[in-house]
């Protein structure tokens, strides 16, 4: 499966970089959006390596879904591809 990252996970306030929102392909109802949680989400970033991510909670009702990162991700993972297993 695949999915595209949308933005960080934040208010006007705050910004957690660990966790972003994400938009899966094929998945546009919350419902949905729930048989996919706990799944694993694998970046790559541009020198080859892997950060790889647990889907925590949808998000909206629209099939996005909040992913939390083992690690920060760059302001360049927003609207690249994702992995998810």
């Amino acid at each position: 499966m695949e999915g595209t990252i949308i933005n960080y996970r934040g208010s006007h306030k705050t910004q957690h970089p660990n966790q972003m929102i994400i938009k899966v392909k094929d998945i546009e109802t919350k419902e949905k959006a729930k048989e996919i949680l706990k799944k694993t989400v694998i970046w790559v970033t541009p020198t080859k390596k892997e950060i790889k991510g647990t889907i925590t909670k949808e998000h909206g009702n629209k099939g996005a879904v909040r992913v939390k990162f083992e690690k920060g991700l760059p302001g360049q993972a927003i609207g690249t591809k994702v992995k998810i297993e």
